[in-house]
């Protein structure tokens, strides 16, 4: 026995010494970032910032999710900004609607520590290199008060490239192309979460090992047909998504393995503003509510443009083919290249239609010419005289009088997933036993319970800025 054992040793030795990948599958760093979009690189600066071992996993070929190709615009009560334009405004303020407009079904709790934190996260991230226009402060779609901040580079490109340099420059470790397949915790439903399983591209399953913790930034489930009709029916595979693809709500399936509870997965919302063709973003002529009219085929406004998105849905649904045109002129178009293809581009695929009249524009559209002129005339009065008794917008600021004008076909899209993993103000994973989950975090859209029935615009990077930077300290300082 003893010399079958030594020669078992000196097999185990050889082993060891030709072979060493055999043995390399088991990986640890202090804190694990999961999803390498808005949210997932904010976390990772802020923990790398700390001090620790980082490591992001990406499952996808680049970085960005879904805040690369968002609007990359942010509420923030901005008081030095707002009141030199004009414009007042209070977190009181922000909080009330952002509670109200999330119908109350938000916790309380987390609203407040996202209004309170919006302004350190601008100026945390105006420290890291992107830049914001103070004179570029406004009301995006569904926003409900111009507090909306815009970064001079395109979409939500800023966001990605200012956080993917500082995490970094901080130190943190990005790999691309890497799935992570579970959480690990030392028991299914009590313990720490101490890792996770990941497999590469070429199917290597590796563990890695989290010291600190582990943090989920793997966004929402809005381009998961199956998850969305398993929470709310009604939107299955006919309604599009301005999602990435890699939004298939991964991080919420494998957080309730280990025993995470969830808030409002029933709670997704649609966005008015969906390519018909894709139910992309890219297209807008602006987003602006003040600056834009929705008619529907009869050439009519159907709703008061600067209202909830949900309400702006719902109404569109009942309009014919689910279908309408933004309308804007001058003075209002926006560039689309914000959204990455420029208006030159737009025009010639005809994804936008422009005519010297509304005569013209009409009849390219294929309005009634005659209502749509009413519609327009109607509105523009409406903003003379600072009152609309049709739908009660008061968000009346431009006359669309200046040609030539512009109008662009929109659909309901499937915009943002409000439900996720249910979390506290430290960004904490929370159980089914109302307990945080020792050493797991979460931030961004993988989390419910921040903005109940309906996310105000522009609320939504607000989100990723603060409790990604939370979930990184969190992550980086609790022990």
């Amino acid at each position: 026995m003893r010399r079958l054992s030594t020669l078992i040793g000196l097999a185990l030795t050889v082993i060891l010494i030709v072979c060493p990948v055999a043995l390399a599958q088991v990986q640890e760093y202090d804190v694990i970032v999961v999803g390498g979009g808005g949210a997932g690189l904010i976390a990772a600066t802020a923990a790398a910032e700390q001090g620790v071992d980082v490591l992001l996993l990406e499952r996808l070929a680049f970085l960005g999710g879904n805040t690369l190709i968002s609007g990359g615009v942010m509420n923030v009560v901005n008081p030095e900004w707002q009141k030199a334009l004009g414009i007042e405004d209070s977190v009181d303020l922000h909080y009330e609607q952002t509670l109200a407009g999330g119908d109350f079904r938000g916790d309380p709790e987390l609203v407040r520590t996202l209004v309170e934190g919006a302004l350190p996260a601008l100026h945390r991230t105006i420290e890291r290199g992107l830049k914001f226009d103070p004179k570029e402060i406004f009301v995006v779609v569904g926003a409900l008060w111009p507090r909306t901040h815009r970064p001079t580079e395109p979409a939500g490109t800023g966001w990605i490239r200012a956080y993917s340099e500082a995490a970094k420059a901080a130190g943190a470790e990005i790999r691309l192309k890497t799935r992570v397949v579970q959480i690990l915790r030392e028991s299914p439903l009590k313990g720490r979460v101490y890792g996770v399983m990941a497999v590469t591209e070429d199917g290597t399953e590796i563990e890695i090992r989290a010291r600190r913790g582990v943090i989920l930034a793997t966004g929402g489930f809005g381009a998961n047909v199956e998850l969305r009709i398993l929470h709310n029916p009604q939107l299955g595979p006919h309604i599009p998504t301005t999602n990435q693809p890699g939004a298939m709500g991964d991080g919420i399936i494998m957080a309730q393995d280990v025993g995470a509870a969830t808030r409002g997965m029933d709670f997704i919302q649609l966005l008015p503003l969906g390519d018909p063709a894709t139910g992309e973003l890219p297209g807008f002529i602006t987003s602006a509510p003040n600056e834009v009219i929705y008619v529907n085929k009869q050439g009519k406004r159907f709703v008061n443009e600067g209202a909830r998105r949900d309400v702006l849905v719902n109404a569109l649904f009942e309009q014919e083919d689910s279908f309408m045109f933004m309308i804007s002129d001058s003075q209002t178009v926006r560039d689309p290249a914000e959204f990455g293809i420029p208006l030159d581009t737009l025009l010639e695929q005809g994804r936008v239609v422009k005519a010297d009249t509304l005569a013209e524009l009409a009849e390219k559209i294929g309005v009634p010419a005659q209502a749509f002129e009413e519609t327009v005339r109607r509105y523009n009065e409406s903003v003379i005289n600072g009152v609309d008794p049709d739908f009660g917008k008061t968000l009346l600021e431009y006359t669309l009088d200046k040609p030539p004008f512009y109008a662009s076909g929109r659909v309901p899209s499937v915009h943002h997933t409000m439900g996720g993993v249910a979390i506290n103000t430290k960004a904490q994973v929370i159980d089914r036993r109302g307990d945080p989950i020792p050493g797991l975090y979460a931030a961004g859209e993988v989390t419910g319970g921040i903005h109940g029935t309906n996310r105000l615009g522009g609320n939504a990077i607000a989100d990723i800025a603060v409790f990604g930077w939370i979930a990184g300290e969190s992550a980086a300082t609790d022990q």
